[in-house]
């Protein structure tokens, strides 16, 4: 019975530290590429290969979300010059991204932010779903012809 407890014990705080917000922010940062998406009526668009992908940079909670295309040897090319601003706030035990362009204000809740995932929440109830993106040939690899 000991034994179950402190199993228990461990697996909550795992939970509560992996959802903890400070944690989350410290993970967003870099490259995302979108996996799916979960609609508010639980359909799921599922994006397997997209052609642009998300680069966060967030620094003493503010920062900025790009758009990039990805290039074939590692690289990226600008999607546009428009950016999205971010602040981040904590609140209510949640990590809340907050997004302004010149044409737009709106808010997302970080709900997972791991070294490799991210899942936000969007304003129309979207859940979008994103894995650390890993570039298809590296600057250092090189290509072998056969």
């Amino acid at each position: 019975m000991k034994r179950l407890a402190i199993i228990l014990t461990i697996l909550i705080l795992f939970a509560c530290s992996r959802n903890d917000p400070k944690e989350q922010l410290k993970n967003l940062n870099g490259y995302w590429q979108i996996e799916k998406v979960q609609m508010e009526n639980d359909s799921v668009v599922e994006y397997r290969l997209s052609q642009l992908i998300d680069y966060i940079e967030i620094t003493d909670s503010t920062g900025f979300r790009r758009k990039l295309k990805p290039k074939i040897d590692g690289g990226f090319i600008k999607n546009s010059n428009d950016l999205e601003k971010i602040t981040a706030k904590i609140e209510d035990n949640s990590l809340i991204l907050y997004y302004s362009t010149p044409f737009d204000t709106w808010q997302e809740e970080v709900l997972e932010a791991t070294s490799e995932n991210l899942v936000i929440l969007n304003r129309d109830n979207k859940t979008y779903y994103y894995q650390r993106y890993k570039p298809l040939l590296s600057k250092n690899e090189e290509k072998t012809e056969e």
